[in-house]
């Protein structure tokens, strides 16, 4: 048996005085740290967008930031642009430690496809490759934090239990957007699928 840390998206753009800042997401980073040292796996997720991606608001005519659109694969929120490849918000928050990390998934790099998941893009269909790497190190157990909580935490979590691993989601070391009553609704998603909230 062996069990991993998931570290989801500590990122500037997340981070105080970011393009889609998380609130009081900075205050997280120094637990997240200390945290590390209990896991044999430490994995982190890099949200990383060409420009004019599909999920940002600025790629539709009549459209603003946290408006809602249908898209082929469902449900999409239209988000400010934020974490561009090469830009710096899209880096690590400075005082997160990476050194220790064993892998970084980049994620939402399709110009059409959202992907909150650390596990699927959102057609929930196109795999990252983190399945895979964490099954071949058998790893059995994972614990998931980060931001934000009802978005990119919820969907790898709920992923993670779908795919037969012990989920657990540290909610204060992670922080939540909380549109129209998402972090509610990420609760009931994990708790219904297995997830262990903490």
């Amino acid at each position: 048996m062996s069990d991993a840390l998931i570290v989801i998206d500590v990122q500037n753009d997340f981070c105080t005085g970011g393009a889609l800042a998380v609130p009081n997401s900075d205050e997280i980073i120094p637990r997240i740290n200390a945290l590390m040292s209990e896991y044999d796996s430490i994995v982190l997720t890099q949200d990383w967008h060409p420009n004019e991606h599909l999920s940002f608001a600025s790629s539709h005519k009549h459209k603003k930031a946290y408006d809602s659109i249908d898209m082929s694969y469902g449900y999409q929120v239209l988000w400010p642009d934020h974490c561009i490849q090469g830009s710096e918000g899209a880096e690590f928050h400075s005082e997160l430690n990476t050194s220790q990390a064993n892998l970084i998934i980049r994620k939402g790099m399709n110009p059409n496809i959202d992907s909150y998941s650390a596990f699927y893009e959102n057609d929930k269909k196109t795999p990252t490759g983190l399945e895979g790497y964490l099954k071949t190190l058998d790893v059995t157990d994972v614990t998931l934090v980060g931001l934000a909580t009802d978005f990119c935490v919820n969907y790898s979590a709920v992923d993670a239990a779908k795919l037969d691993f012990n989920v657990k989601v540290m909610t204060d070391l992670s922080r939540a957007i909380d549109i129209e009553g998402s972090l509610a609704d990420a609760f009931k998603k994990m708790t219904s699928v297995g997830v262990k909230l903490i």
